[in-house]
């Protein structure tokens, strides 16, 4: 194991030692009400409570900041407190990694820190090294990349450990690129690190970065991300394999229960009112968890709800799916009957994240729209164009909407307080 922390050592001086004094926290989480603090936000849906955010975009009124980023990433920025925190990959190989920390009040970079990958950077061009969303617990920020390279630093940037796990299992990546993100569960890191050469799940102690558990997974390449499952009181990790879902226990990595008959490997399941969508091949899966040792009940299965890249996000009674090429489905959450669908410009790879009603989505090519999904068909009500390529998912915090693309990171909204 290549940790990059031994008793006895001290840290190069470019590093801030306030980080250090973290390793002794208790793993109680401190996000706070509004902050948006991993992949598709605090309850891993999509979904955030923010009243006050623009529904009629107009650049010239909404546009808070602009700030500009040194090198390509997929990564979807994370949210906690006043800081916004982005993952960059820069250098002819993308062997550079980067982890800056934003000003949410107007756009300053705080800090930034960088890395080289000890793991492999190769990638498929459309996407990069820097694809996996990072997490924070409200006190530290896990950055994970497609090298299998993993660091945690406290919120001013203070290294607290660095975790190759790409030197520790070298097998486990593909020619693709990793784009899995990472999940925080009490005091564990959980990281999904599925190829055809090796698969695994690795739940990393936050304090320390060292394994509190490795369990194997399908050796298939797989790209979709960790959920938190709460059920029956307990909170379970939730790893979606094609063609095998399993829930475990986040600290011990024990089995709770499995299945096997869904499954995606690029968009990642949802939970919403004690029920799992789960895309499956070919279409989407509504499943009714079950107690321990008890395989989760199909409730339905159905070929008309079909995403793509896009992670399925569920308000109300209706459950939305959004393919590449920019239709968005929707579909009723209680059967899985399709009831509209919706031609956006595409096409499309990040998540939608939503508002109340309204879905927030934005094209490849760096079009926003926004749609009212109380409308009988859905109605696009509003448009902005970035301008930029933009494959990651945005995120929503406290009145505003971020953005990025390789070149950019955009505030929208009102400024912060």
């Amino acid at each position: 194991m290549k940790l990059f922390h031994r008793p006895g050592t001290r840290w190069p001086q470019r590093f801030s030692v306030l980080g250090l004094a973290a390793v002794f926290f208790c793993g109680k989480s401190l996000v706070r009400a509004g902050d948006w603090p991993q992949f598709r936000g605090p309850a891993g849906n999509s979904i955030a409570e923010e009243p006050n955010l623009p529904t009629k975009l107009d650049g010239s009124k909404d546009l808070a900041w602009k700030a500009d980023l040194p090198g390509r990433g997929l990564s979807s920025p994370i949210v906690v407190g006043d800081r916004i925190f982005v993952t960059c990959c820069s250098g002819p190989k993308q062997q550079r990694l980067h982890v800056i920390c934003f000003s949410a009040t107007n756009g300053s970079k705080l800090w930034e820190r960088q890395f080289w990958a000890t793991g492999r950077t190769m990638c498929q061009e459309m996407t990069c090294v820097a694809a996996p969303s990072p997490a924070s617990d409200g006190k530290r920020v896990v950055a994970i990349f497609s090298s299998n390279d993993a660091v945690c630093l406290d919120l001013d940037g203070g290294l607290i450990w660095y975790r190759g796990l790409g030197r520790d299992y070298p097998n486990a990546s593909n020619s693709l690129g990793m784009s899995s993100s990472l999940l925080i569960a009490g005091d564990v890191v959980v990281a999904q690190l599925e190829s055809q050469s090796d698969g695994f799940t690795v739940g990393l102690d936050l304090n320390t970065g060292v394994n509190r558990w490795k369990i194997e997974r399908p050796r298939k390449p797989n790209w979709s991300s960790p959920i938190l499952l709460k059920q029956a009181g307990q909170e379970l990790v939730l790893l979606v394999s094609p063609p095998l879902i399993t829930a475990v226990e986040p600290a011990t990595g024990k089995t709770v229960w499995e299945y096997t008959e869904a499954g995606s490997e690029i968009p990642s399941a949802v939970m919403s009112g004690g029920v799992l969508y789960v895309p499956a091949k070919g279409g989407m899966a509504a499943l009714q968890p079950g107690g321990a040792g008890e395989q989760p009940k199909q409730l339905w299965q159905s070929a008309q709800l079909r995403p793509s890249f896009a992670s399925p996000v569920v308000l109300d009674t209706k459950v939305f799916t959004l393919n590449h090429a920019g239709i968005l489905t929707c579909g009723a959450a209680s059967t899985g009957e399709r009831l509209s669908q919706l031609r956006m410009k595409g096409p499309v790879t990040a998540t939608p994240v939503a508002v109340g009603h309204f879905l927030y989505c934005v094209s490849e090519k760096g079009v926003v729209q926004v749609v009212d999904t109380t409308k009988p068909e859905g109605e696009v009500i509003s448009e902005l164009e970035l301008g930029e390529t933009i494959l990651s998912t945005p995120a929503i915090a406290r009145g505003a909407i971020y953005f990025r693309s390789d070149s950019h990171l955009w505030k929208l909204g009102k400024p912060a307080t």
